[in-house]
């Protein structure tokens, strides 16, 4: 072998042992000289302490430090030769004997090598058992306890600056586990920790590695084990308590941003608006924004803009007005059964009759449970209103803004029904005349108007703001008014019952949809 490659052998054997290892009988000692004299020699540390080098005779170097091998045995071949160079290394190490004792997984005693170290043993016995502790093992020689080894510093921190390399006959002491706290929720590691008893809430939280991205950092909850008999769980504020010490068995939680919420008067609303907008879609608004705001998110009305038709939707009032609509239907359900069971047929034709009238009644009840309210709030606007109200809106909210109508729709018990081209000026009797007037067997005292914006005008009301005199007789017809005209009650057709819903299209927004729907 060159000098070169024996030299970098060396140097390689040299780095991995520390410069502070002790030699001691059993070591084997790797010794190399080139120059004037070449040698390769692997000498064993006998029971004197000595390795011997042939023509040069016996070294002492038991009790040497590994970095001072090379000068004292290059001290005593300079006694002899001249013009050398000299390298030492350790070759084959000796092995020592040591204990690991207390609460660890595989008590007993290990043999390991000469460099093993506290860290070392303890992975070799498995580290501590379920009931043993992560942060009381003392390091024992000669009956003394020379340091106490504290396993989070290696596991939490990364910090193995506390390791001590171990000697023969050391006992390695696993304590009984101290006290424990568990922290889950909004933490990077939850996890169950043991305490010392400096320790306090703040430690406990660097233990689990801190808040996640999303945590609430202002607060925590604890649940104390040992006070079940009274209220067990406070809540801690951060960073005003973090130097409190935590308890044996506390139970801490960290919560997230996310699940909490703000109060509903201080949440963003998401609200819809669609149509004759300039910008239509989705919108966050701040709290307390209203109808309006949500109008210039939206970036203002288009010039087509019929503001007085606009469908104003919320889930709220949806929910709500399902709610009371399935009520009653099951009233009006109850109502015609009874009708049906006091009701005596005289003759044939009569029970035929009724049971028609019930076959009817029952296919009205089907067809109307198909309609779901859809939410909609009745703005009261003046028909050529260019704004809407101040009205606040709430998360969900929904605003559609049609187009200006040009047409007036006549439909029910009349004999041309369809969509007439409005016309300023034009009542909704001139309109009815366009549709050829009522039929033989409409109810004419029951005709109502279903208006753009939701709300009905009936021909039965006494008075309003809108009517006198208790009919439709000069009343002006607006855009996109449907005009419905329904049939006599002794008519036995699915039409005959549909006056009496003139109240329940007004309460629950049902619109024209639920007219057609009805009719056909």
């Amino acid at each position: 072998m060159s000098t070169a490659g024996r030299k970098s052998m060396a140097q390689e054997a040299s780095s991995q042992i520390p410069q502070d290892y002790v030699i001691s009988i059993g070591d084997e000692i790797l010794v190399t000289l080139w120059g004037s004299v070449e040698a390769d020699m692997r000498l064993a540390v006998d029971r004197s302490g000595r390795i011997t080098l042939p023509r040069i005779g016996p070294v002492m170097v038991a009790g040497l430090r590994y970095s001072e091998l090379t000068p004292a045995i290059d001290q005593r071949v300079a006694q002899v030769f001249r013009n050398y160079k000299l390298s030492a290394s350790l070759g084959k190490l000796r092995s020592i004997r040591i204990y690991v004792t207390g609460f660890t997984q595989r008590p007993g005693a290990y043999t390991v090598s000469s460099l093993a170290t506290l860290v070392n043993a303890l992975m070799q016995a498995g580290g501590p058992s379920s009931a043993g502790s992560f942060r009381q093992i003392e390091l024992r020689r000669n009956g003394k306890t020379i340091s106490n080894f504290d396993f989070y510093d290696l596991l939490i921190k990364g910090d193995k600056s506390a390791d001590r390399a171990l000697q023969a006959e050391d006992v390695i002491h696993i304590g009984a586990v101290g006290p424990q706290v568990a922290l889950i929720g909004s933490v990077n590691k939850p996890a169950i920790f043991e305490l010392k008893p400096q320790d306090t809430m703040e430690d406990v939280l660097a233990m689990a590695g801190g808040f996640t991205a999303v945590a609430d950092r202002s607060r925590f909850t604890v649940e104390h084990l040992d006070t079940r008999n009274d209220m067990r769980i406070s809540e801690l504020t951060l960073p005003q308590q973090a130097k409190q010490k935590p308890r044996d068995g506390d139970l801490f939680r960290a919560f997230s941003a996310v699940d909490a919420s703000l109060p509903q008067y201080k949440q963003s609303k998401r609200v819809k608006v669609e149509g004759e907008v300039q910008r239509p879609g989705e919108f966050i608004l701040p709290a307390n924004s209203s109808l309006a705001d949500a109008i210039r998110a939206a970036g203002g009305l288009t010039p087509d803009a019929y503001v007085f038709g606009t469908e104003f939707s919320r889930e709220s009032v949806r929910a709500s007005q399902q709610e009371n609509y399935a009520r009653a239907l099951r009233d009006l359900e109850t109502e015609f059964a009874r009708s049906s069971s006091t009701q005596r047929a005289l003759n044939a034709d009569e029970a035929m009759a009724q049971s028609a009238k019930a076959q009817g009644s029952n296919q009205l009840i089907e067809r109307l449970r198909a309609i779901k309210p859809t939410g909609r709030i009745v703005l009261q606007l003046n028909p050529k209103s260019k704004t809407l109200p101040e009205l606040a809106v709430e998360d969900g909210d929904r605003l559609l803004i049609p187009a200006y109508p040009n047409t007036v729709g006549v439909f029910g018990s009349v004999f041309n029904g369809g969509s007439y081209l409005y016309g300023d000026g034009n009542t909704v009797t001139d309109f009815l005349k366009l549709a050829g007037g009522p039929t033989k067997g409409a109810d004419a005292n029951s005709i109502f108007v279903l208006r753009a914006n939701g709300s009905v005008v009936s021909a039965r009301q006494k008075s309003g703001w809108l009517i006198s005199g208790g009919g439709l007789d000069g009343l002006t017809a607006l855009p996109g008014d449907t005009v419905f005209v329904p049939e006599e009650m002794n008519k036995t057709t699915f039409m005959q019952e549909a006056k009496e819903w003139t109240q329940i299209l007004y309460q629950f927004g049902l619109g024209a949809a639920a007219l057609k729907t009805i009719k056909n």
